[in-house]
């Protein structure tokens, strides 16, 4: 038997017509007269209807005979029914057992009996079984297809960089060491260094989707060790230019799931609001002020890193996505460009969502011999960053750009309580299978 239909695909005006669903069972019901098998495929669920005086006899028995979680196929008629998932039912003219389910089941996919997120990841393939999982990742799928339309259609050229690296991105111990045939090498923590020297080679506007590793010792509902940036780096641009593409970019993103998504928004129950663009700029010095209103944040100084009690505090106040800007240069990244006539403060900015940050970014310093001193303000050799230094030496034009955490943007879009919901096999400290 061969599916001819989703269950998507299906509708009461097709009543009479005969299609063929496969899927697994999601449940059984049997009301001595009348039985129903709910088969769920990855579009949803289709209500099988076998009264035991139209339904031969066989066919039932089977049915009563599998166990939930079994893969079948189903042909039968399809009949209008107002009170049935979709608006209609199927009577069945035939099945076909393709696997039978062992028992007791590691997890309940309907999610009438709740687990704990340690079990379901422990047991993921059966996680994702449930419909409001298998929503998170369809709308996922949609929220990556609408980054990469809308960075495409905004002239960036989409470039993968390696993953196994020499050295530090950003001179950090948050490395991930790997034996390299003879020698030590790392996995990336960031594609930083090598969109920047694709604006070197004459590129202009470049993204990349792909991992980042960051060995940081985190067990937050917030960090991965293993994550999804999507990183864009601009040409002849400012910071402004940058956050100006970033903010549009999440106003689509948004758009986009709101309008392709909305039967994954309805089983999840969320009513997807659109933020408003431009978003607000919120300078460091201001934020560290509303931090500080807080009796938990009263320690904090300019100058400090604004910790996750300083983001929860600035967040509510705030109440919507917006930037974070003008930051101290000695706390952010080498090659994040300071004023000139305010070298203390640099072109960085982060974008912020009301539970988190989202997204870092900067103008970067394009001229070699300030890039050169910033490492060595830093205690950073020079000489470990000559492959990416180089690139600076024969005609570097100015640039901005940003990275943006894949999985956070979905965690914040649909409220998840944890990013490890939003990724489909999480690494973390502790976590390295399945």
């Amino acid at each position: 038997m061969k599916r001819t239909h989703y269950s998507k695909d299906i509708t009461p005006e097709m009543n009479g017509d005969a299609v063929i669903v496969s899927g697994w069972v999601h449940e059984i019901r049997d009301f001595g007269g009348l039985a129903f098998l709910i088969l769920r495929d990855r579009a949803g669920l289709v209500q099988v209807t076998m009264p035991k005086k139209k339904v031969p006899k066989e066919i039932i028995d089977t049915v009563k005979g599998l166990s939930r979680e079994s893969v079948v196929s189903i042909g039968g008629t399809v009949k209008a029914e107002a009170k049935a998932p979709n608006g209609y039912e199927l009577i069945p003219t035939e099945i076909e057992v393709l696997s039978i389910a062992e028992t007791p089941l590691p997890l309940d996919p309907t999610g009438k009996v709740p687990a704990e997120l340690d079990t379901r990841l422990d047991a993921r393939f059966m996680d994702i079984r449930s419909p409001e999982v298998t929503a998170i990742f369809t709308i996922r799928a949609h929220m990556i297809k609408a980054v990469r339309d809308f960075l495409s259609a905004n002239g960036c050229l989409e470039i993968a960089t390696p993953k196994i690296v020499a050295t530090a991105t950003e001179g950090g111990t948050a490395l991930f060491p790997i034996s390299y045939f003879d020698r030590e090498a790392f996995l990336n923590q960031s594609p930083q260094l090598y969109k920047q020297m694709m604006m070197a080679a004459g590129m202009d506007r470049v993204y990349e989707i792909g991992p980042i590793f960051r060995a940081e010792e985190h067990a937050t509902r917030k960090h991965l060790n293993e994550a999804t940036s999507i990183d864009v780096e601009l040409s002849f641009a400012t910071h402004e230019d940058a956050m100006i593409l970033l903010e549009n970019t999440i106003a689509y993103v948004y758009n986009y799931v709101k309008e392709h998504c909305a039967s994954q928004l309805k089983v999840l129950n969320i009513d997807l609001q659109v933020p408003k663009t431009p978003f607000r700029r919120v300078p460091y010095t201001e934020a560290v002020e509303i931090a500080k209103t807080s009796p938990e944040c009263a320690h904090l100084e300019l100058g400090d890193d604004l910790d996750t009690a300083a983001e929860h505090v600035i967040g509510e106040t705030i109440g919507e996505h917006y930037f974070i800007v003008d930051w101290p240069t000695n706390i952010r990244a080498f090659y994040s460009q300071a004023y000139d006539d305010r070298p203390e403060v640099c072109k960085a900015f982060d974008l912020m969502h009301p539970r988190m940050e989202l997204s870092s970014g900067a103008q970067r310093e394009h001229r070699v011999d300030k890039l050169i001193k910033n490492l060595e303000d830093r205690d950073l050799n020079p000489d470990s960053f000559k492959f990416y230094l180089d690139s600076f030496r024969y005609g570097m034009p100015p640039h901005a750009g940003w990275g943006l955490g894949a999985e956070r943007l979905l965690q914040t879009m649909l409220n998840l309580n944890n990013v490890r919901e939003a990724v489909l096999f999480p690494r973390d400290r502790v976590r390295i299978t399945p």
